[in-house]
């Protein structure tokens, strides 16, 4: 998924309650038989809380990832590739408004999280605080960091939780095309003049590692760092763990590059036989947490234009419950 979702170990939970809490019972056969919680039905308080969390870094990720790429509407090298960013960045703004829906279903308020986001109780994805340098930038992202979502998102299509499940269906699918029209940007670019396959080249360098912090820090094997995995594991939210996933993506990305004819910047890349994966270089995680810290390259600009385009659209929010209320109160007039 997009955002950082993990805890120190110390925070982590525990596995799945030992008896089972009175009432919860369904709860735990439902689980079990991978079946699907709905909002009225009972759940742990914690499991409820971690969702909310979880999907509401999502939500937050989706619209603050409009801004990277919504900086090339203007520019776009055609009027073709200017209509594909369009449909793209009203997409990911779809895509926020289904989770922010599915959170919803959980107890909360939309402009709770939101107000959670402006404050920084909430945090959105590291990826998205990378500036966009060239044109080539926004193939790149459309190939790694879609492509990484993709990767992260489909298990969710099969998550516990059914609104979150739902939502991620047709997020998916609209994510693969995404990740379709950055390829094909990214392929013209790399065949094209020696100067376009450096830009290209260029933009991989960059995004790259960020593109693999994206699965968050290892939680397996003895350097584990991530403490929500075995939880959200055992509540059937979370079906892979982030090192499986990061090498999924890893093993599905290095043939796209070679079609790409371009170079993943790492030495350390290799097939391994004996594992029949590719192996790969250590990652810096010290970034990824300065980043998620606010010491990223963009954390400031990107949360000021958040907070800007909030306020600055205040009034079409009390105009649209000005006329809810409105209609509201002829229909009830109506039925008197």
């Amino acid at each position: 998924m997009y955002g950082n979702d993990f805890a120190s170990p110390s925070d982590a939970p525990s596995a799945s309650p030992e008896p089972v809490e009175p009432g919860l019972e369904d709860f735990w056969r439902i689980v079990g038989e991978d079946g699907r919680i709905e909002p009225r039905d009972a759940m742990p308080e914690d499991y409820r809380s971690s969702l909310v969390r979880q999907i509401a870094q999502h939500a937050h990720s989706e619209i603050i990832g409009m801004q990277p790429e919504g900086e090339w509407i203007s520019r776009a090298p055609s009027l073709r590739r200017k209509a594909i960013l369009m449909a793209k960045v009203q997409d990911e703004a779809g895509h926020g408004l289904y989770l922010y829906a599915a959170a919803e279903t959980l107890g909360v308020d939309r402009a709770e999280l939101l107000d959670m986001l402006h404050t920084g109780r909430q945090k959105y994805s590291s990826i998205f605080n990378y500036p966009t340098l060239t044109w080539a930038d926004i193939g790149t992202i459309g190939w790694l960091v879609d492509g990484a979502a993709i990767v992260n998102q489909v298990p969710l299509c099969r998550c516990s939780y059914g609104p979150y499940a739902r939502a991620m269906v047709r997020v998916c699918k609209e994510e693969s095309f995404h990740q379709r029209q950055g390829f094909e940007a990214l392929y013209t670019l790399s065949h094209g003049t020696p100067q376009q396959h450096e830009m290209a080249q260029d933009a991989v360098d960059r995004w790259w590692w960020p593109s693999l912090m994206m699965f968050g820090p290892h939680d397996s094997g003895p350097h584990a760092t991530a403490g929500h995995t075995a939880k959200s594991m055992a509540w059937g939210v979370k079906r892979f763990s982030n090192d499986d996933l990061r090498q999924r993506f890893v093993d599905m990305t290095v043939p796209q590059a070679e079609a790409l004819g371009l170079t993943l910047p790492d030495p350390d890349l290799r097939w391994n036989e004996s594992r029949g994966h590719y192996d790969f270089g250590e990652i810096d995680f010290n970034e990824l947490f300065e980043v998620i810290k606010g010491n990223g390259p963009c954390n400031a600009e990107r949360m000021a234009n958040r907070r800007r385009a909030h306020e600055e659209g205040a009034w079409v929010r009390e105009a649209a419950t000005a006329y809810a209320e409105k209609t509201a109160a002829r229909r009830t007039a109506g039925a008197a």
